[in-house]
């Protein structure tokens, strides 16, 4: 890790969560003290995890402060800092030289980062711990949330399923344009069949904090006196909900409709969902979530067609009786200046075609 040639905060400094997002680069790295499941769960980007007690040692010493005493905790708690410290300290990531400055942060601010920040100034590192803490940083991002997003000028990217939307947001940031993918970070694509995968595995979505805090980092990289181009989502994307001042001023924006075929929608589902094509009881078992829409004979046709490896004939019926009816009730309702949009028209489902269609695009558009 490279060391910091900026200016240093004194040792023994706190900062505030304000004073730290207006120059952050004046700290080698960010520390996180609280426990990986609470990392896990949303952190300050960039953080690294560096636990003063794991999620189990923080259960005991809860337990304790509630059914002994705050002395018993404290001094079991103490202990077990103690031994985490000390293997942190062991640890590569810890392999660093005297001018290193980290910034340390717990829940509050309080005891775990404190101890981790207390021994790091020992050792001689200008360490400094962040006031208020994780918390602190949580609602500033809160309060920034409802009112970042009005800042920008943004152009909803409307169209049915399967019309290659996102993979025109994908050509439109390589392009150098603005782009806010929220399916990107969301970890899924809004759908039924929406799952992320890697490899063999779902990839999980993000908490609800975590996708906040993504949404809210990105925002804040944007140049307010550019466009900005978000695909046209529901107030859910999977299991998370879009933060409703981002969701108001999506609403409330121009948009540009993209047309594609049906057969070229069809082929690129049919790509997108190749690994719901190969595993066909996972279909299946996605299917069989809108029973209570379509009855159990749709469903049991379409799971037929998912056995048999049918994915066009599957992909076009669920194209023609489920997303498209749903799509176009609710776009109309939602993005009110969706009738006024001008419509792009896919010629083809290359990366070639996607291209083409960004560079059009960014060149009428900014």
């Amino acid at each position: 890790m490279a060391s910091n040639t900026t200016h240093k905060p004194a040792p023994g400094d706190t900062i505030t969560v304000v004073d730290y997002l207006a120059n952050p680069e004046r700290f080698a790295c960010v520390l996180d003290a609280r426990t990986p499941a609470e990392y896990a769960l949303d952190h300050i980007p960039h953080a690294l995890s560096a636990p003063v007690l794991n999620d189990e040692q923080r259960v005991t010493v809860g337990t304790l402060d509630k059914q002994v005493s705050s002395f018993e905790a404290k001094r079991v708690g103490a202990g077990l800092v103690s031994t985490n410290i000390g293997a942190l300290l062991a640890s590569p990531l810890f392999a660093q030289a005297r001018d290193w400055t980290p910034l340390v942060y717990c829940w509050r601010g309080g005891n775990r980062s404190g101890s981790l920040a207390h021994v790091l100034r020992k050792v001689g590192w200008r360490s400094v711990q962040l006031e208020g803490g994780y918390k602190a940083f949580r609602n500033h991002v809160l309060a920034d949330l409802e009112i970042l997003p009005a800042q920008f000028n943004y152009r909803v990217i409307a169209g049915r399923t399967g019309s290659g939307k996102t993979h025109l947001l994908k050509e439109l940031a390589a392009q150098g344009a603005q782009v806010l993918d929220l399916e990107a970070l969301a970890k899924h694509r809004g759908s039924v069949l929406g799952s992320y995968r890697q490899g063999d595995q779902t990839d999980p979505q993000p908490s609800q904090k975590a996708f906040e805090t993504h949404v809210w980092q990105t925002l804040r990289g944007f140049d307010t006196a550019r466009v900005v181009y978000v695909e046209c989502e529901s107030a859910k994307v999977g299991n998370v909900r879009v933060p409703l001042a981002l969701m108001a001023a999506m609403r409330a924006s121009p948009c540009i409709t993209m047309e594609a075929s049906t057969a070229q929608r069809v082929a690129l589902l049919c790509a997108e969902y190749e690994h719901f094509v190969q595993d066909a009881a996972l279909l299946g078992e996605q299917l069989s979530r809108l029973t209570a829409h379509y009855g159990a004979d749709r469903i049991d046709q379409w799971q037929a067609l998912a056995s048999a490896g049918d994915c066009s004939t599957l992909v076009e019926d669920l194209l023609v009786n489920h997303y498209d009816p749903a799509y176009d009730q609710s776009l109309g309702r939602n993005y009110v200046k969706v009738l006024d949009a001008p419509t792009v028209t896919l010629q083809g489902v290359h990366p070639e075609d996607f291209a083409l269609l960004a560079t059009q695009i960014i060149s009428k558009f900014e």
